[in-house]
């Protein structure tokens, strides 16, 4: 009987412990230094570094490159213990602009508003929904019933 004690004590014990996680890459100071400003280019840049973790949607072309390491206690929410970014630009011709690293303290918390994100485009009315096509086909066409 106490060893069934024992076994169910240990059971619980072990499950409180936390599961810690380790995502993404940023490469090392040795490798970021091989890169050389207004000489390399995009190829070069996943050649020795790799791919990044991920890529600006605007014109500059900046990549990213994130590691995470968190920790989670049971059902708990999901803790984060350290956080590194290292981002590299380029320019318009995707050569290496420049370099920026970020750490854990440049971190900014950031809460988005949670009800309703106001679109400036034209509200209908449920008439106008139910209603809003009539007139828009036509037959006459010949090109499957849509007129253009």
């Amino acid at each position: 009987m106490t060893s069934v004690v024992a076994l169910g004590l240990l059971t619980a014990v072990g499950a409180c412990t936390p599961t810690e996680y380790v995502r993404g890459y940023v490469p090392t100071e040795e490798t970021i230094n091989k890169l050389k400003t207004g000489v390399d280019n995009k190829r070069k840049v996943v050649r020795l570094v790799g791919s990044p973790t991920s890529v600006s949607t605007f014109e500059s072309g900046t990549w990213y490159y994130v590691s995470r390491r968190s920790q989670q206690l049971a059902f708990f929410e999901e803790e984060l213990l350290d956080q590194e970014v290292v981002a590299i630009d380029f320019d318009k011709n995707g050569l290496v602009k420049g370099l920026r690293r970020y750490a854990m303290d440049d971190a900014r918390n950031i809460i988005p508003v949670g009800h309703k994100t106001i679109s400036h485009g034209r509200e209908m009315g449920i008439m106008e929904q139910l209603f809003g096509n009539l007139g828009r086909f036509t037959n006459d066409s010949g090109s499957g019933g849509v007129s253009e």
